[in-house]
């Protein structure tokens, strides 16, 4: 089904709404959640809430590209619960990994939703300023927490030459920033 009739089937409140979104994109949510947290259990539990706030928010939103709109909410929805079970123990998953990675750039300096909103534009500005292969390898690492093997197969290149341009693609990040007047 059209991502066009499921949003119109929640508009109408028609619960094969649910239905028509999870068979269509549970594998995909299951990836981001899964992901983020490292865990099945917590992931299927991110799915059914990511359904259920898509019912809850549809309308009054009506989302142009429907699994963009569901991704955002699995991934703040596993972002919410990877920091829950985070301060109570270290949970490893590929997103620890990409966030220690990140650690050099983005300090726990930027937390007002302000700050975060700039730096995310900064961000996006200067990912447009490299490579197609560069900006998905990032996008892929630290937005999707993909591990290395997984990038590196989709793009056909070795991990190690994902790792590189990776790090140099953080390490430009790094001074454009600095150039920006974020202090790093």
């Amino acid at each position: 089904m059209q991502d066009e009739m499921i949003v119109e089937l929640f508009w109408k409140r028609d619960e094969t709404a649910i239905s028509e979104s999870e068979g269509k994109y549970r594998s995909y949510l299951s990836k981001i959640a899964y992901s983020v947290l490292a865990d099945l259990e917590d992931a299927r539990e991110i799915i059914n809430e990511t359904l259920l706030r898509a019912w809850n928010s549809i309308p009054p939103q009506r989302p142009s590209m429907l699994k963009t709109y569901l991704g955002k909410i699995a991934r703040e929805l596993s972002l919410d619960m990877y920091r829950t079970k985070h301060r109570k123990k270290r949970v490893a998953s590929e997103f620890t990994v990409s966030l220690d990675e990140l650690g050099d750039i983005v300090s726990e300096g930027f937390e007002g939703e302000i700050d975060l909103k700039l730096l995310g534009e900064a961000i996006d500005r200067y990912l447009q300023t490299v490579s197609y292969e560069a900006r998905t390898a990032f996008v892929q690492r630290y937005f999707f927490a993909d591990s290395l093997r997984e990038i590196s197969a989709r793009q056909g290149a070795s991990e190690a030459a994902v790792k590189s341009m990776l790090f140099r693609t953080r390490q430009g990040l790094k001074e454009y920033l600095t150039k920006e007047g974020y202090e790093i």
